[in-house]
């Protein structure tokens, strides 16, 4: 994708409802348009975050006096589980009662509450306990995809899970032998349920992928949902999308 057209979609997906308007105007991928959608929310989230705890007593007086959890969170335009739970915290609740709450609104018994924390998780497509379980399971679906992808190029590998503790970083899938994909030498193989642009580049780059290529050597990120096209090396990384079940893979010689 180009980074122009990436930046489109970027500035349109404000809100959820955003995801469907540009699915039917563009026709696009919904996953892809809610992979998207994530990444800028977490993004502003962050940045946000301070500015709006500073106003989270004036929070507190407007939902005492009516305002509704999710009501305040389109004010503040803040993700509405996060501004349950920073109201909460304000009122002198713990964490772990919030997300209990959260987790089993049945055990509520103030039906008002109840219903307000049952509002505020149904509008919350990434904080929520849905929207965590939906992230868990894209990341999961992506991990098979490239296990599945290695099993029918009769490539072998270790996971994760089976380096656990030998090293202080380690890949979904380090390879037993290296292997040559489209001529470029690759050790290990990471897999990303995202969309690659810039800044999320950056980030797993500078978290993951570097310290993968001092421990191993060369290798490769599989963005599932795509990148921008202007990124296609970066510093002993060589970057794909799904169109790795198309691409030539070849032992070492």
């Amino acid at each position: 994708m180009k980074n122009e057209d990436f930046r489109y979609l970027y500035e349109r997906l404000n809100d959820p409802s955003d995801i469907d308007c540009l699915c039917q105007e563009l026709s696009l991928d919904r996953e892809l348009l809610t992979v998207i959608y994530s990444q800028r929310t977490v993004r502003e989230t962050t940045k946000k975050f301070y500015k709006v705890q500073r106003n989270s007593q004036r929070m507190i007086q407007s939902w005492k006096k009516g305002e509704t959890l999710l009501e305040l969170s389109q004010r503040f335009e803040f993700p509405p589980i996060l501004t349950g739970l920073m109201i909460f915290q304000e009122t002198g609740r713990s964490k772990k009662q919030y997300w209990a709450m959260v987790r089993e609104p049945e055990t509520i018994q103030d039906e008002e509450l109840r219903r307000q924390i049952v509002e505020i998780a149904k509008a919350d497509l990434i904080y929520s306990p849905e929207g965590t379980e939906k992230q868990y399971q894209r990341g999961a679906w992506g991990e098979k995809n490239l296990q599945d992808w290695l099993d029918g190029q009769g490539i072998s590998y270790r996971t994760e899970k089976d380096l656990r503790g030998e090293f202080p970083k380690t890949p979904d899938a380090l390879l037993d032998k290296p292997i040559m994909v489209n001529g470029w030498k690759v050790n290990w193989i990471e897999s990303k349920a995202t969309f690659g642009d810039r800044v999320e580049v950056n980030k797993n780059t500078k978290k993951q992928l570097s310290p993968y290529v001092q421990l191993f050597g060369q290798g490769l990120v599989v963005y599932w949902f795509g990148f921008v096209d202007e990124i296609t090396m970066e510093d002993g990384i060589f970057i794909t999308d799904s169109s790795l079940s198309g691409l030539t893979c070849k032992p070492v010689e």
